[in-house]
């Protein structure tokens, strides 16, 4: 290699990530942003979601795969993880302050309003696993199909069925736990 050569390839070296992630974040910015929104209480938390995946991608440029094909698998497994450490750093913090709160809070609203079941189904997705509540999330919601979701969770088929299974059953005790609740408190 001449020196000219090795000199191009120094000056190209920088800028080559940063065209990738600015390539990687035009292509897959809206599924991302998709996907973090129905896993996050709010627009705010999901656009958070993608900065920080983004971020994570701009420290480590070297880690995004080779294959154009696997990028967005990829991606949605760095998403996945940012919220699965925001789950567990919430559940810590809820139960750090169960030790502090002075008892429950009653909430007074009318139980066939929309908008309180709406709360009862994402208060219960929070209380699933990480990789329930993703998968619940993806198939259920989303209605991507039981191979894209292995693909994306980097899983095989049948450990993707398999927490679809065990989620429904935990989301069907935790919502009729939380009915009986508002019977009978």
């Amino acid at each position: 290699m001449t020196v000219e050569a090795m000199a191009t390839v120094a000056v190209e070296d920088p800028a080559a990530p940063a065209e990738r992630i600015a390539r990687l974040f035009t292509a897959h910015r809206r599924r991302l942003y998709a996907l973090a929104r129905r896993l996050s209480a709010s627009q705010e938390d999901a656009c958070d979601l993608v900065q920080e995946t983004f971020l994570r991608v701009a420290r480590a440029p070297g880690a995004i795969p080779d294959d154009v094909r696997s990028e967005e698998a990829w991606l949605v497994r760095v998403l996945v993880n940012l919220c699965r450490d925001r789950w567990r750093q919430q559940r810590d913090r809820r139960r750090l302050a169960s030790f502090v709160d002075h008892g429950p809070q009653e909430t007074r609203s009318d139980p066939e309003s929309p908008l309180m079941a709406r709360a009862m189904v994402w208060r219960a997705l929070e209380e699933l696993s990480p990789r329930r509540r993703a998968v619940i999330v993806l198939r259920e919601i989303e209605g991507a199909s039981v191979q894209e979701i292995a693909r994306l969770l980097g899983v095989t088929a049948v450990t993707v069925r398999w927490h679809q299974s065990r989620g429904r059953r935990e989301l069907r005790r935790i919502l009729e736990r939380a009915a009986e609740e508002k019977r009978t408190g």
